[in-house]
């Protein structure tokens, strides 16, 4: 009788989007061909590649990857509930990082902004809350970890998901980082 080893258990990967572009979903996306490889290693839970609405509801995630900063009140919740269910937690390109682009309406009054757009400050219940400015995610949870870019390549990313499968400390090549 042959014995055969169980095969290692595969890391569950998780993302979201929070106040941007969806850029860096679509970077991470631009692996192509290497996605093969990819899940062969990982068990995808919230992402772009499937149905999956809230993180971790079977277990919890050993990685997530945030991209978006913080907009809105409905983007704090989502955050700390994805924090809550990951393990390790990378922020995701210039938005999640620093507010990046969402973040140019930081030195606005929001009340003048939507007196100015819509002629008037929205007062309907299904809308989430507006912040006062747009946070980088560290301001409201821990991150452990950072991929710069605005996106960053999909080989940044590539790099950033080999070191931590290989349980290394991720560090990004300067030649892969890159805001276009």
């Amino acid at each position: 009788m042959n014995a055969t080893s169980p095969s290692p258990r595969k890391l569950r990967v998780a993302t979201v989007s929070l106040a941007g572009c969806f850029g860096c979903h679509m970077s991470l996306l631009d692996i192509d061909e290497r996605l093969f490889d990819l899940v062969e290693r990982v068990e995808f839970d919230r992402s772009p590649l499937t149905d999956i609405k809230t993180v971790g509801a079977v277990e919890p995630c050993d990685i997530g990857l945030v991209e978006g900063g913080l907009c809105n009140a409905e983007n704090v919740e989502v955050l700390r509930a994805f924090r809550a269910r990951c393990t390790v937690l990378v922020a995701v390109g210039a938005c999640a990082i620093t507010g990046g682009l969402p973040a140019l309406r930081n030195h606005l009054d929001v009340g003048d902004v939507m007196q100015s757009v819509y002629g008037r400050v929205p007062d309907d219940p299904e809308l989430p809350l507006p912040l006062n400015r747009v946070l980088p995610i560290h301001e409201v949870v821990r991150i452990d970890h950072a991929l710069p870019g605005c996106p960053p390549p999909a080989d940044a990313f590539w790099q950033l998901l080999q070191d931590l499968m290989a349980g290394r400390t991720p560090v990004p090549a300067p030649g892969l980082i890159r805001y276009d």
